[in-house]
Order: structure tokens, then C-alpha cells, then sequence
């Protein structure tokens, strides 16, 4: 898995200076002139060379990196919250630690945090990607020989593991479940739509429309941050249409929580004037008031299952890259209107393995 790396020596080499130069620079010494500076850096960051940090902490020691990088792009999102808890509990129990970090969808922040976790040595990486993410941002840690699983976001041509839910799936059954109510007019709120998940559960969406045999309308679709104040956003766009809709079927559950809010705002009570259903079935989904119909993909399970997939890759010691879509089920409780019912599972957890080529 893993290849040679550059080391001081090869940059004192390349540099024509001593190995001593080179830490000096490495450690921000003052001792080093301007220009010899410039030149090591120049050198370093034409070979490709990563300052490990972590190594360099533990090194005296003779102690062992066991660092397992996380990297999610809205931990002001619950779900992201219960994911980093389903890893925790696999990596921890493998005597590993994992380093955290929000990207809040900046992709010049995620660049950082991931360059900032390699110097520290990571074992692995976990990322749900921001926006704009390439798969090219992931190549230096292949050649590295980084095992690397993407979660939530797949990324297309990346060539590393990914574990997603089946989001195509589980819209389509929110929006069956809602037309069966009698709903004929449903809308898509919140969501990026420059995102893999939003074309995912919009293709959801309309299968489940033409399913029950409703008509696609473009209106009805109504993209927003996939946050609470998105929902409240999407909403209150929805409410101002011509002919309004009567159901919605929500990005995720930050934003139905958000529709909740809009609605009520507007003397509408969610389930009794207008159907609600998320999509994540975080921990508040069932304690809110009316209880939320949602789409549970588990992501505490999202989490358990990409660190097991990472640890068994590390311990492998080769990343060979693997696809897993895990299965989806709609819970049914207030906020749609129908009570609470049996959950109805839907999709199969399917794995594959990718071209690795």
C-alpha cells in the first residue's frame, strides 16, 4: 500500500544543502536565510514532500501514529454528529483516535485540514466532501498509499472506497407513501443542487411522482441550503406559488425541521395542513413535535460501517477501493399526517468493487 516517501535527505540533496538546513526550515527556524528558505520550500513542494509532524512529535518516543482523519462538510448538521459518533466507536475500540474537522462545504478548508492531517501522520481518512470537491483532491493520498473512504457524497472517478445510502430509493418511497395519502401536489425542498446526493434524491423524487402518476412540475422543485433556515427559505417560496402544493418532501431533516418552522410562522401546522417528510432520521426526528416522517439511512450506522471499512484496508495494508450503498426505510410517525405506522424498509445494502484502474 504504501509507497517511498521524500525525505529530508532527498530534499537536502536536491536543495545543495545540509539535512540540518532542511529541519531548520521544516521547524520555521530564524536561522535560515531568505533564499535559502525559498529554495527548500521550492524543492519541497516540487517533490511532493509532507512534513509529518506527527512522526516528528513521536519520534523520540518510538511511538506509533494511530491517527484516523475525519473530514465532514456541515457538522452544524446533527447527522454529521451522529456519523462522527458511529466512527468513534469502531476506531476507538482498535486503539485508534480520531482527528475531526469541519469544512462548513469550503473546499480551500477542506485542502488545509486534510494537508494539516497528513503532516500529523494519519492512519486513514473518512470525508463527506465539500462542494466543488475533485477527484483529483484525493490522487495525493492515493499515490501516498492513504486509505481513504468518502462517505455520504459519492465522488466519481476518485478511485477510493465509498459508502452512500440508497438515496434514489428513499425518496421515491416518500413520495409514493405521500401520493397514497391522496397528496397530488408535492413538492422537493432545500438542497444543493450542484451536489451528486441532491441528482440522487431528485431522481427519487420523480420516479416516485410518475410512479403514482402525478405530474413533474418545475416549481415544485425549490433548492435551498440543506439547513433549518433552508427549509424556512424553501417554504415560504413554496406557500407564495399560484397553486401551492399541500406535501413536501424535504433534502434532509434540517431542513423539514425548517418547514416546520415556516409553516407555523404561517399559522400552519405541519401533518394537519400541509404533509412533511425528511430525509436522515437523526435522534430529534422522534421527539419532535409532530414527530417527523422521515427516510432513515442510519448515520451512526454510516459511521461504524466507513471505519470498518477503512481499519480493515489499514490493516490490509492496501487500499483497494470498494463501493457500499446501504439500504434505506421510510418511518412513519406525525408530520405526514398518517400516524405512526411500521416502518417499510426499502433497497438491499449493496456492495461492489471498483475499477481500479
Amino acid at each position: 500500500m504504501t509507497k517511498a516517501r521524500v525525505t529530508v535527505i532527498d530534499i537536502a540533496k536536491a536543495a545543495g544543502v545540509s539535512k540540518s538546513t532542511v529541519s531548520l526550515v521544516l521547524q520555521g527556524s530564524s536561522l535560515v536565510n531568505e533564499a535559502t528558505r525559498a529554495k527548500v520550500n521550492a524543492v519541497m513542494r516540487e517533490l511532493g514532500y509532507v512534513y509529518n509532524r506527527g512522526a516528528a512529535n513521536l519520534r523520540q518516543a518510538g511511538a506509533k501514529s494511530r491517527i484516523i482523519g475525519v473530514v465532514v462538510n456541515d457538522l452544524t448538521n446533527s447527522f454529521f454528529a451522529e456519523l462522527a459518533v458511529g466512527v468513534d466507536m469502531v476506531v476507538q475500540s482498535a486503539g485508534f483516535v480520531q482527528f475531526l474537522s469541519n469544512t462548513g462545504e469550503s473546499i480551500d478548508r477542506q485542502r488545509e485540514v486534510v494537508a494539516s492531517m497528513r503532516e500529523h501522520g494519519i492512519s486513514g481518512l473518512i470525508v463527506s466532501p465539500a462542494r466543488a470537491t475533485d477527484a483529483a483532491d484525493f490522487k495525493p493520498l492515493v499515490a501516498a498509499g492513504i486509505p481513504v473512504v468518502v462517505v455520504v457524497r459519492n465522488l466519481p472517478g476518485a478511485k477510493v472506497s465509498s459508502i452512500v445510502s440508497d438515496n434514489r430509493a428513499g425518496m421515491m418511497s416518500a413520495v409514493k407513501h405521500l401520493a397514497a395519502l391522496g397528496h397530488k401536489r408535492i413538492a422537493f425542498l432545500g438542497g444543493f443542487p450542484d451536489t451528486a446526493v441532491f441528482d440522487d434524491r431528485l431522481a427519487g423524487y420523480r420516479s416516485g411522482m410518475e410512479a403514482a402518476g402525478l405530474d413533474y412540475h418545475e416549481e415544485l422543485v425549490i433548492a435551498a441550503a440543506p439547513s433549518r433556515a433552508g427549509g424556512v427559505e424553501a417554504i415560504g417560496k413554496a406557500i407564495a406559488l399560484g397553486r401551492r402544493p399541500t406535501a413536501a418532501v424535504c433534502f434532509n431533516d434540517a431542513v423539514a425541521f425548517g418547514v416546520c418552522d415556516g409553516l407555523r410562522a404561517r399559522r400552519l401546522e405541519p401533518g394537519a395542513d400541509f404533509a412533511v417528510v425528511g430525509f436522515d432520521d437523526v435522534i430529534e426526528a422522534q421527539a419532535a413535535v409532530p414527530a417527523l416522517t422521515t427516510v432513515s439511512v442510519d448515520p451512526q450506522g454510516i459511521g461504524r460501517r466507513g471505519a470498518q471499512m477503512l481499519l480493515k484496508q489499514i490493516n490490509a495494508g492496501k487500499a483497494e477501493a470498494e463501493t457500499v450503498t446501504t439500504a434505506v426505510r421510510l418511518v412513519v410517525r406525525e408530520s405526514c399526517g398518517a400516524g405512526k405506522a411500521a416502518p417499510v424498509r426499502t433497497g438491499k445494502s449493496v456492495k461492489s468493487k471498483q475499477d481500479a484502474e
